[in-house]
């Protein structure tokens, strides 16, 4: 009983540690981001956190875990409860840009933030990116392709293309909404995929009117 006791306060205090080491990575970037800062923010010995993580390059790669497992819970999850096709990919824009309303990160986006800061830095961190972004578009691309085969879409339509703009709007709110204002940006990025996904449906009634 009492080495399981350690064991759920380790868990408990490891997941704090991620969460506030994640909402600092938004703010100050993934590579300021360092043991003795998150442990200043969280008011307790750097020395504690090494029986974490033993190295700056070992935080960063378990708060992109961390992040990951954020973003499957927070957008992807509820989108899923949509039918599958156009649907869903419909969902998965709404969901990702209520996400970023939240202000549940203040910076923003972990992961775009953290892509435009090593995308010119090869090593670990920038490859355990890359392949969080290959899997993202694989999913909204399988989300697109759905919606093609179910017949909800146009066939001439481009499962890629429809990814790759979906993918397009959500960054572009994300980083745009600080300079032109949360509301008017994120509204904007919802009409636009809705005019887009309204041009290429078979039906137009199951999604949203357009407003």
């Amino acid at each position: 009983m009492t080495q399981d006791g350690r064991l759920i306060r380790g868990e408990r205090t490891r997941t704090a540690v991620l969460d506030q080491a994640l909402l600092l990575a938004t703010v100050n970037g993934l590579d300021g981001l360092s043991l003795s800062q998150v442990a200043d923010a969280l008011g307790v010995s750097k020395s504690g956190l090494f029986a974490h993580w033993r190295s700056k390059e070992a935080l960063q790669l378990a708060v992109i875990d961390h992040a990951r497992a954020q973003w499957t819970s927070l957008v992807i999850g509820p989108a899923r409860s949509a039918p599958a096709g156009v649907q869903r990919l419909w969902a998965v824009h709404d969901c990702r840009l209520a996400f970023y309303e939240s202000r549940v990160l203040p910076g923003g986006c972990f992961f775009a933030n953290a892509h435009f800061e090593f995308n010119a830095r090869p090593g670990v961190i920038r490859e355990r990116l890359a392949a969080e972004l290959r899997d993202w578009m694989a999913f909204l691309t399988r989300t697109a392709a759905d919606a093609v085969s179910l017949g909800e879409v146009r066939a001439d339509v481009s499962p890629d293309g429809l990814a790759y703009q979906t993918e397009s709007l959500g960054i572009c709110a994300v980083m745009q909404a600080p300079v032109f204002g949360t509301e008017p940006t994120f509204h904007r990025a919802r009409q636009a995929l809705l005019e887009h996904l309204h041009s290429i449906v078979t039906d137009p009634t199951t999604l949203p009117e357009l407003t």
